[in-house]
């Protein structure tokens, strides 16, 4: 297991004189995404595993990967306090990653298991079904084709559905849904995934907070901005909270025992020591 990390008083002082904590968040931020690839490490045969499908195991194990490989990636590009815009966009993926290892290990059932595995499955039978068109057209396939065709069919056998389950499944409920199902409202449905999708698709909002600089000039109003765009102090609290809250939920379904005790007690006292930095965070907001 990781060591969470420590700080001395003179680091801890710095941060308040500056007001800026984001020193201390990130190496929170780097201990959760370490945290969770333990979690997602831990073998299926392992003796603190509940006996629960071995599909269900994996797909919550390989969103827990995700989790944990994508906030690699944010430590990477951030740890210079540069790439705001990207980090922004990779934090979406995150968020809606673990929300869905939250939303299957609550409730857990073989339909919800099955409405994942279907909704990444259907655009595969499509795209087979146009490729066996062309192929019935040209009356060969070619080398390209079968390897597609190859590729498509190991996402299926391996997924234990079939192509007509695939398409007799009922459709996976958006995100705003699942997130209701799990106890959230609409307010973080909208802030962090309908909001978040700027970052993705480059709207006029995500434009004016990343990509352009406004200026003062009688010949135009905004020029492209530089490279200055740091990662934000929430995106490290959002992040690690909404990560760590899908580990706790992963835990208490697929692990047993005292293990899971354990778990859900580190996961929840790492939450307290990063909602232990809001007060400071937030003060001037709220002046």
């Amino acid at each position: 297991m990781p060591d969470p990390p420590s700080f001395t008083e003179e680091q801890i002082k710095k941060c308040k004189e500056s007001g800026d904590f984001r020193p201390i968040l990130f190496e929170w931020y780097k201990f959760v995404g370490q945290l969770v690839a333990v979690v997602a490490a831990i073998q299926r045969n392992s003796e603190v595993c509940n006996s629960i499908p071995i599909r269900h195991y994996h797909i919550l194990t390989g969103l827990l990967n995700r989790c944990s490989r994508l906030m690699l990636a944010n430590i990477a590009l951030s740890h210079e306090g540069r790439f705001g815009e990207t980090t922004a966009i990779i934090d979406r993926c995150i968020f809606e990653s673990a929300i869905k290892v939250s939303w299957l290990s609550t409730n857990p059932s073989q339909e919800k298991f099955d409405q994942y595995l279907a909704d990444g499955l259907k655009p595969e039978l499509e795209f087979k079904g146009i490729i066996q068109k062309n192929v019935s057209e040209r009356g060969h396939t070619v080398r390209i084709e079968q390897r597609m065709l190859d590729s498509i069919e190991r996402c299926i056998s391996t997924s234990g559905l079939t192509e007509q389950s695939i398409r007799q499944t009922k459709k996976l409920p958006d995100l705003a849904s699942m997130l209701r199902d799990i106890s959230f409202d609409r307010t973080l449905y909208v802030a962090a995934q309908r909001m978040g999708s700027h970052h993705v698709h480059g709207t006029w909002p995500s434009l004016l907070f990343h990509y352009l600089e406004e200026v003062k000039s009688d010949s135009q109003d905004f020029v492209p901005s530089g490279h200055d765009s740091s990662t934000h102090i929430n995106q490290f609290i959002f992040v690690s909270t909404m990560v760590l809250l899908a580990s706790r939920a992963h835990v208490q379904y697929a692990i047993k025992g005292p293990e899971a005790e354990q778990f859900t007690k580190l996961f929840t006292s790492t939450l307290e020591e990063i909602e232990s930095y809001y007060p400071e965070i937030i003060d001037d907001d709220f002046t």
